[in-house]
C-alpha cells in the first residue's frame, strides 16, 4: 500500500512529467508508455501538487494519439514541443525546464520507440546542474525541499533516499500501475504545441538504420532445484537417444559436432 505523501504546502510543490510516444507489443500501435504512464499516476499522487507534461517530438498522428492516452488520466493539458525528427531533444527539454522551473521532473526509465537508450535524464541531469535517481518505486515524502523517496533494487529490495530537490528521477516497473485511461477527458483536454529551436544531433546522421535480424534460438536448459532432478533430466536424455557422446576424437571433430548441433538447434544459420 503506498504511503501518502506529506508536504509542508503541497499547493506550492511543481512537478514536471516528460511523457513519449509508447507502442503496443503485439499490435504495434501507438499509445501512452508504460513507465512513463506510471510516472504520470507517481505525480498526481502527490495531492494538491502542480503537475504539468512535456512531451518533445516531431508530432504527427501516432503523437496525438499517444498524448490523448496521458490526458485521459485527468491531465488538463499536455505541452508538446516541435522538434525535428533527427533533433537531440535534450538542449530543447532543458530550455523549457529552466523557464517552468518545476522541482521535480518524473519520467519512465527509458522510451518504448526511437533509441530507447534510456539516458535522456541523465544528460538533462547534467545539463541542468541537477540531482538525478534511477528506479523510483514510490515517494514516500517531500519536506523543506528533500524527498524522501524508495529506490527499486533488484529481488524486490528497496532502499531509502533522501533526495534535495530541484531532481529528476526516473520510474521503475514496480512503481504503482497507471490508471484507465479515460475517453472523455482524453478528448477534451488540450494539446499545446510550442516552438523551440532543434538543434541536429550530428551522432545519429553519422548511424546506419537496418531492419532487426531475428534472435538466435536458445536451448533448451533443464531448470532444476535438486541435483536428483537434473539427473533424473540428463538420464532421460540418454534414453531418448537425441544425444550424441563422442570419446577419443580431435578438437576439430569437437567443434564441429558442436557447430553441428547449434545448426539443428536453430541457434546458427
Amino acid at each position: 500500500m503506498p504511503h501518502n505523501v506529506n508536504t509542508l504546502n503541497n499547493a506550492e510543490l511543481s512537478v514536471a512529467v516528460l511523457v513519449s510516444v509508447g507502442r503496443h507489443p503485439l499490435t504495434g500501435r501507438a499509445r501512452r508508455a508504460d513507465h512513463d504512464a506510471r510516472a504520470v499516476e507517481m505525480a498526481l499522487s502527490l495531492g494538491d501538487a502542480s503537475v504539468q507534461l512535456m512531451h518533445a517530438g516531431d508530432g504527427g498522428e501516432s503523437c496525438e494519439d499517444a498524448m490523448r492516452g496521458y490526458l485521459g488520466m485527468g491531465i488538463s493539458r499536455v505541452k508538446r514541443i516541435q522538434q525535428d525528427s533527427d533533433a537531440d531533444v535534450v538542449p530543447a527539454l532543458a530550455n523549457i525546464l529552466r523557464f517552468a522551473a518545476p522541482q521535480l521532473v518524473l519520467t519512465g526509465t527509458r522510451a518504448e520507440t526511437g533509441e530507447g537508450s534510456g539516458l535522456v535524464p541523465y544528460m538533462l541531469a547534467e545539463t541542468l546542474g541537477w540531482t538525478v535517481v534511477s528506479g523510483l518505486a514510490e515517494i514516500e515524502s517531500i519536506e523543506q525541499g528533500v524527498a524522501t523517496v524508495l529506490q527499486a533494487l533488484p529481488r524486490g529490495k528497496r532502499r531509502r533516499l533522501k533526495v534535495r530537490l530541484p531532481a529528476i528521477a526516473t520510474v521503475d516497473s514496480s512503481a504503482p500501475a497507471a490508471r484507465q485511461s479515460a475517453f472523455g477527458p482524453a478528448r477534451r483536454g488540450e494539446l499545446a504545441d510550442c516552438a523551440c529551436a532543434s538543434v541536429t544531433d550530428e551522432l545519429q546522421t553519422q548511424w546506419r538504420v537496418q531492419p532487426a535480424r531475428k534472435r538466435p534460438k536458445r536451448l533448451k536448459i533443464v531448470k532444476s532445484a535438486s541435483a536428483r532432478d537434473r539427473f533424473k533430466a540428463a538420464a532421460a536424455k540418454a534414453d531418448s537417444g537425441g544425444g550424441q557422446l563422442l570419446n577419443d576424437v580431435t578438437p576439430e571433430q569437437g567443434a564441429e559436432a558442436i557447430f553441428t548441433l547449434l545448426k539443428e538447434e536453430g541457434v546458427l544459420r
